[in-house]
């Protein structure tokens, strides 16, 4: 902690983090912990969440688990009345679009892409909200992505989920501005996680690489950093805006 300048710690801050049972949540959580912040960790899947908060745990913060689907609402702020103050939310938990082309996306598929981004996303902050209006200060920090920014040529039920998010992002900062309430996003280019890993085959995942302008892929530390960064004091004055930490596979100009 001495190393850093106090306003990129995280003291004593309470931040939730939905999916944060493996990949980049989990990143996020241990991260964050490092920086000083207590740990909410949300997941689906219990033994997951319990792997991250034991994580979080060893660096000497605290954390709590949230076992929960993001889509189940009532399960979800069942959970949250529980858990207590929360200055930061990250919005985080989601589903790979698994390389599909349009004929392959069913009704089911959909579905569950856009209840799990889309809605999952919608309502953990409508949940949130609240709490944060009345202290007159949070953060938020929602997951885009680079289809986002510039499409694709499969999962585009993934893209549109992700656009829907930066949105939101938009839509947000300028609704809860009032509030001293900051809402951004990151947007990650390809990190090999379980979930990339589950959708991209891994000579895809080696040419992808040597594409980098920056010679190599982002790994899950990386967004993390733009993560922790966005929640710190350091941003108090950026909202509304999506970060892509994507080693230049995406570069696109305003």
């Amino acid at each position: 902690m001495n190393s850093l300048d106090t306003r990129q710690t995280l003291e004593n801050k309470r931040v939730l983090i939905t999916g944060a049972g493996g990949g980049l949540g989990r990143s996020h959580a241990v991260l964050m912990a490092k920086r000083g912040a207590d740990i909410i960790v949300q997941d689906v899947n219990s033994e997951r969440a319990a792997e991250t908060a034991q994580q979080v745990l060893a660096t000497g913060r605290q954390a709590n688990v949230l076992v929960s689907d993001i889509v189940d609402l009532d399960t979800f702020c069942s959970g949250l009345s529980e858990i207590g103050q929360i200055d930061i939310l990250v919005n985080n938990a989601g589903v790979g679009g698994l390389g599909r082309k349009i004929e392959e996306i069913t009704a089911e598929i959909f579905d569950e892409m856009f209840n799990v981004h889309v809605r999952g996303s919608f309502f953990a902050t409508q949940a949130i909200l609240p709490q944060m209006k009345a202290r007159n200060a949070g953060k938020i920090i929602n997951t885009s992505s680079i289809f986002a920014m510039g499409g694709h040529y499969e999962a585009s039920h993934y893209a549109a989920a992700k656009s829907a998010i930066s949105g939101f992002t938009k839509s947000w900062a300028r609704e809860f501005a009032p509030w001293n309430i900051t809402v951004n996003a990151v947007a990650p280019g390809f990190v090999e996680t379980e979930m990339t890993r589950a959708s991209t085959p891994p000579d895809k995942i080696a040419a992808l690489e040597s594409t980098m302008p920056l010679g190599r892929l982002c790994k899950p530390q990386d967004i993390s950093h733009t993560v922790a960064w966005l929640a710190s004091s350091d941003t108090d004055m950026v909202t509304g805006q999506v970060i892509s930490p994507n080693a230049g596979q995406v570069i696109v100009g305003y």
